[in-house]
């Protein structure tokens, strides 16, 4: 299935309106709407209307939504020049926001091109590693639904419980992962998806079993060609007055730079 449909994201009569009915599939643990499955719904809403293609889009975390309820997605289209469309889009439960999304789309083909970052040497093949175990918690909802094989981190029951057991990281993670169940080329909408993972990071870098919940989510997507997997290199740049600032960079098997994720975090911890 391609993303849209792995999201379950619907048009309506109104190309300015889409539908995003909130399942397990699509949420965490704990109950409420993935913040990366809230971004990849807007953009692919905002390319469905704009017929372009993401170049950056932020999000901006607002409540939350659980399964069982509808989000609609009403798009904005501010600008649309020869080349690039402004846009946003506004997603909210009735009349509760959930989040707000501004973005550009668009193409301008150039001959100069280059990229400056590059894969990390001696990347162990996904295939080699184990799988990322699931918890019991995390059954039939987004968590499942990735596959997540750690090059660079720790385990969840390895992390510490209490601050005074933690061996703190040094900010990097890396991790291949892909939704084995979207088979399509990886576009924006996969990326948003595939970027959501600051939170984890976090947990790495202190130590701790935690994360946090997102504040804010911008995607920059670079190019996009076919893989099978995303190297996932995740950085937390620091985590000061309750907040974690932090950067993913995501790329092909082939070295090429997909695009990047950067957030902004509250930092929260698991009990128990």
């Amino acid at each position: 299935m391609d993303s849209r449909t792995f999201l379950g994201l619907e048009p309506t009569h109104n190309r300015f309106r889409w539908k995003l009915p909130v399942t397990r599939k699509i949420s965490v643990g704990a109950g409420f709407l993935f913040g990366g499955c809230g971004l990849a719904a807007a953009i692919s809403a905002l390319e469905g209307t704009s017929g372009r293609q993401c170049v950056w889009a932020t999000s901006q975390y607002l409540s939350y939504a659980s399964p069982g309820e509808v989000v609609d997605i009403d798009v904005t289209i501010a600008v649309e020049g020869h080349a690039i469309t402004q846009a946003r889009a506004v997603c909210h439960v009735a009349d509760r926001e959930i989040l707000t999304v501004n973005a550009a789309l668009g193409d301008r083909p150039i001959d100069e091109r280059g990229q400056w970052e590059t894969l990390p040497d001696g990347l162990p093949s996904p295939d080699t590693l184990p799988p990322r175990p699931v918890s019991d918690e995390s059954l039939g909802t987004i968590t499942e639904k990735l596959d997540q094989r750690m090059v660079k981190g720790v385990e969840w029951e390895e992390l510490a419980l209490e601050t005074s057991e933690a061996v703190q990281g040094d900010g990097q993670t890396l991790m291949w992962a892909r939704i084995p169940d979207v088979i399509a080329d990886v576009d924006a909408t996969t990326l948003a998806i595939l970027g959501d993972f600051v939170p984890m990071g976090v947990g790495q870098a202190l130590g701790r079993r935690g994360g946090g919940n997102s504040l804010d989510n911008t995607l920059r997507v670079c190019r996009t060609v076919p893989t099978d997997w995303v190297l996932m290199d995740i950085r937390v740049h620091a985590v000061e007055r309750g907040f974690a600032h932090g950067l993913v960079q995501m790329f092909a098997e082939d070295g090429t730079l997909l695009a990047t994720a950067s957030q902004s975090v509250i930092v929260r911890f698991w009990k128990g």
